[in-house]
């Protein structure tokens, strides 16, 4: 009956939660017969249920160090629910039996021998433990008489950890009056005569006699003993500790031994198995959580943003990873406030609906930038702490070059941030640092292989890709895949021919060709134009190179929109880093470095988990242009956050720059090959950029506004809503609900903030609201956050603006006239050239990523509002491959952040006490 109603409840279980199954582990030291007997007895057992059974074995020469090792890895593995050290120990070693039973951890202790689960037992906390399997068989049986425990008198035979103590404790939280006996018990047959309830464990063979028992009384006899038996094969029979033969003819019931109480001790097994997982799923169920959120204590004016993040007290990573339901096991710290997450865990919730996909974007901005980090903040803040929704911001990792600029941080701002500022701004866990390597390793590969190519003969080129190893030659896995390419069916180095060498050891580069420069994270004007090769060594081979941004690196694309380690491998084996002098295309697959791109990078693939001010959770993972690249957060950190919040969850995701350049390419580059639709827009506007699209005198970073944007201007905001119209236009393209936050800067008037909402309103947003976030934190973006809620709920038709199978200039033309407002295109000779060129090497159908100004609708960043009739000038095109898309380049937009534009004097440092961050961001 126990097996059955278990196994339904396991089905059960299973319907609810697909791919779950309720996880049984039995460690077993040594190699003791009778403990095979029973092990096998229970992993027959856990089949027929449908518990997913592990037999672990280790040797009997195990150590005590051993054992505990092993015990604390299954006390961190999440599948394993409940797990048992077989006793006793088959070990040669000394081993602390009690050690060993109290290092496994309480919820998973389905033996109930630790002394937690013994302390809650005697206390009676009987629906917060594990009660030991044979005491709870024991009662099972007793139960299933009929008989009322409350009120009788029961008597206990014996005093052991395992049956005698927890029987009695059991029988006495059920209102039984107990009393236990021992061997040393002067009276004994005189108390087994009072018991109505009588369980025997003593371990002697039939030492309690027949006429002893009370007539009536219910016998349980937990013994098993050998006596000697001639009628026998073994020449031995088992018997118990009560004398069946003439027990059975005063009790009303009574277990046999064997059958009896042994079996309902592995049915108990399984139960407390199944129980344990119950319990597992009721405290990690997918989507459920249990989050402390932190309070602010707002204080006026608003003092810096360094202050404001060290003020705050965060929580402990490791606290904001359970409250969100991720495992132990699925998380790897970095310090007190920040932490990595495993990828297994899109495994694990594969079967879990998604939450609702919010994005952040903006109307064209000043270069000031108009808040839009800051509102992702703030609305997650009020979704969660004042909403109390699950919710998740994720947001890209800033560069070094930005932070230690003009621009400093981006981890929001105000009482709007994402904190630790400091350690989000700089090395983070070091993922730009891993891009950084990756990168320059290929950077080296590359004129490493132009040089020895031009240096050696073929033979001696293939001696050393191919080298004798103790007499033996063998392709790699990623030579054998550049053979393939080749259309070289052969294993065997030896069986190449002469023809076939010479195309398999020379890549014959066009140094003229080579896209690939090497990166560093730091704006340095004097690394953009350089000469390489000017070493002795390199024989006079010299070419003009040059450094980009880390950030800028086509790893970083990749690694953004990458859905995992597999996938992101073959990506990097795409990416083209030059041409041949034949036309032909050069990939790092080809340069021999893909396996090794993926090792520099396996960790920086996990994304970053951290927190904001409220304590709400944010992944802070990957951080690409948003001109020469498509400017938003990584796939994989969506996917798994939408995921761990549950279908009537959020996550907030900003996209880089101004809706026609993030927003375009978060709809039709990262949602194309994420495959997630987008619920809701979020469009952040500002009076400042509309008065500046209105026709107010030029803004620029480091100097005092003019006084247009401190002062009301009604007809300056009303001009400048042309902009804020264009751009609610552009998101409602793409068939997704948009809502206007109008973030509101402290000398903003009521009257110019309802004027754009008002705009905003009549322009076709869903709706639009004034914000205060940055003053007030999440309680500033109760609005936003409401709207976004009912905006989730309204039908969302997204569709993407074009087919990638039209031709290349087709595609460029429907963003430009779309997108723009452009009358036209005009391809300049070299981009003429690049479309023949990537449409004959077979990448005309990837996706388009225009590198284009932030600061206009047009290619001319001085044209503000939303021009017309302008004809988009497309000077070069140029492909990232692995990445997936072209990028053409738009007028004389740079590949390269912006330069300094004085010396540097940084107002940071170390704080001489703490040793923290003193300074501005």
């Amino acid at each position: 009956q126990v097996r059955d109603r278990l196994k339904q409840q396991v089905v059960e279980m299973t319907e609810k939660f697909p791919g779950f199954r309720p996880g049984l582990a039995i460690l077993q030291v040594g190699n003791r017969d009778d403990s095979n007997l029973y092990i096998n007895m229970k992993l027959k057992a856990a089949a027929e249920i449908g518990i997913s059974a592990n037999h672990i074995k280790l040797p009997n020469t195990a150590t005590e160090a051993d054992v505990l090792k092993c015990i604390a890895s299954l006390n961190a593995d999440p599948a394993v629910h409940g797990f048992i050290v077989q006793l006793p120990l088959g070990t040669d070693q000394p081993i602390n039996t009690e050690k060993i039973t109290n290092a496994v951890a309480p919820e998973k202790d389905v033996d109930g021998l630790s002394s937690i689960n013994a302390g809650k037992l005697s206390r009676g906390d009987l629906g917060d433990c594990f009660i030991p399997c044979t005491p709870k068989g024991c009662m099972e049986l007793i139960r299933q008489t009929g008989v009322q425990v409350a009120g009788k008198r029961a008597v206990v035979i014996g005093r052991s950890k395992i049956v005698g103590a927890p029987m009695h404790d059991l029988l006495l939280w059920n209102n039984a009056t107990v009393t236990t006996c021992h061997s040393k018990t002067s009276t004994l047959a005189e108390e087994v005569g009072k018991a109505d309830i009588l369980v025997v464990a003593a371990g002697r063979a039939e030492m309690v006699k027949g006429e002893w028992i009370k007539p009536g009384a219910i016998v349980i006899d937990c013994g098993i003993n050998h006596v000697p038996d001639s009628t026998k094969a073994s020449g031995k029979r088992v018997v118990g500790d009560v004398a069946y033969a003439s027990a059975k003819e005063r009790a009303s019931f009574i277990t046999p031994v064997p059958g009896g109480v042994g079996p309902m001790t592995v049915a108990m097994l399984m139960q407390s198995t199944v129980e344990s997982a119950q319990r597992f799923l009721e405290k990690f169920q997918p989507g459920k959580w249990n989050i402390q959120y932190n309070q602010l204590t707002l204080k006026m004016p608003v003092p810096s943003d360094i202050e404001i993040s060290q003020s705050c007290v965060p929580k402990p990573i490791d606290q904001v990873a359970k409250e969100v339901g991720l495992f132990p096991d699925e998380v790897e710290l970095y310090g007190q406030t920040k932490a990595k997450v495993q990828l297994s865990v899109l495994n694990r919730l594969k079967n879990q609906p998604d939450g609702k996909y919010v994005v952040v974007t903006g109307i064209t901005p000043t270069p000031l930038g108009e808040g839009k980090s800051t509102t992702t903040v703030g609305l997650v803040q009020a979704l969660g702490a004042h909403l109390h929704q699950n919710v998740f911001a994720c947001v890209r990792q800033p560069s070094q070059g930005p932070t230690f600029g003009i621009k400093g941080g981006a981890a929001g701002g105000g009482y709007c941030q994402v904190v630790p500022m400091e350690e989000f701004n700089l090395h983070l866990t070091g993922d730009i640092h891993a891009i950084t390597a990756a990168n320059n390793l290929v950077a080296a590969a590359i004129d490493a292989r132009i040089f020895h190519e031009l240096t050696q003969s073929d033979q001696a080129l293939y001696n050393r890709l191919v080298p004798s190893v103790n007499g033996v030659r063998k392709f790699s896995d990623i030579q054998i895949r550049r053979l393939q390419k080749l259309g070289i069916n052969k294993t065997d180095p030896m069986a190449l021919t002469k023809e076939e060498v010479n195309s398999f050891v020379r890549l014959d580069i066009d140094p003229g060709t080579i896209t690939w420069q090497r990166v560093l994270d730091t704006n340095d004007r004097f690394l953009r134009k350089i000469t390489i090769g000017q070493s002795p060594t390199e024989k006079g081979f010299t070419r003009t190179a040059q450094f980009d941004i880390t950030v800028s690196s086509e790893i970083m694309a990749v690694l953004a929109l990458t859905d995992g380690l597999d996938d992101m491998r073959k990506r990097f084996g795409r990416m083209v880093v030059a041409s041949s002098k034949k036309g032909q295309p050069v990939t790092a697959d080809d340069l021999g470095v893909t396996g090794a791109l993926a090792v520099l990078m396996k960790d920086a693939v996990k994304p970053n988990l951290m927190q904001t001010l409220e304590g709400t959770p944010v992944f802070v993972h990957a951080g690409p242009f948003a001109n020469i690249a498509h400017g938003n957060s990584s796939v994989l950190a969506d996917k798994i956050a939408l995921k761990l919040v549950g279908k009537d969850g959020f996550v907030v995701t900003e996209a880089g720059f101004g809706a026609d350049i993030g927003m375009e390419k978060f709809f039709n580059i990262k949602c194309r090959y994420s495959g997630l639709r987008p619920h809701v827009v979020v469009l952040v506007a500002t009076v400042r950029a509309l008065k500046m699209h209105g026709g107010g005198p030029a803004v620029t970073a480091g100097v005092p506004l003019p006084k247009e944007y401190t002062e009301e201007n009604l007809q300056l905001v009303a001009k400048g809503c042309s902009n804020l119209n264009k751009q609610i236009q552009n998101a409602r393209m793409f068939g997704v609900p948009v809502i206007v936050a109008v973030n509101a800067f402290k000398t903003d008037t009521k009257a110019e903030l309802a004027l754009v909402v008002q705009h905003a309103k009549e322009a076709g947003a869903f709706d639009a609201v004034e914000c205060t976030h940055w003053a007030e934190g999440g309680k500033g973006a109760l609005a936003l956050a409401q709207a976004v809620q009912r905006a989730s709920q309204a039908p969302s038709n997204f569709r993407f603006l074009y087919n990638v199978e039209l031709p290349v200039v087709d595609k460029i033309r429907l963003i430009a006239q779309q997108v723009y407002g452009a009358r036209d295109i005009e391809l300049l000779p070299e981009a003429q050239e690049k479309v023949a060129l990537y449409t004959k090497q077979g990448f005309g159908n990837l996706p388009i990523c225009m590198a284009k100004t932030h600061l206009s609708l047009s290619h001319d960043p001085e044209q503000k509002g939303a021009p017309t009739g302008f004809v988009l000038p497309i000077r070069d095109i140029r492909a990232s491959v692995g990445a997936g898309f072209l990028y053409p380049l738009v007028g004389t937009m740079s590949t390269m952040p912006g330069l300094p534009t004085r010396p540097c004097f940084y107002d940071i440092d170390l704080d001489p006490v703490s040793g923290g961050v003193n300074g501005l961001f």
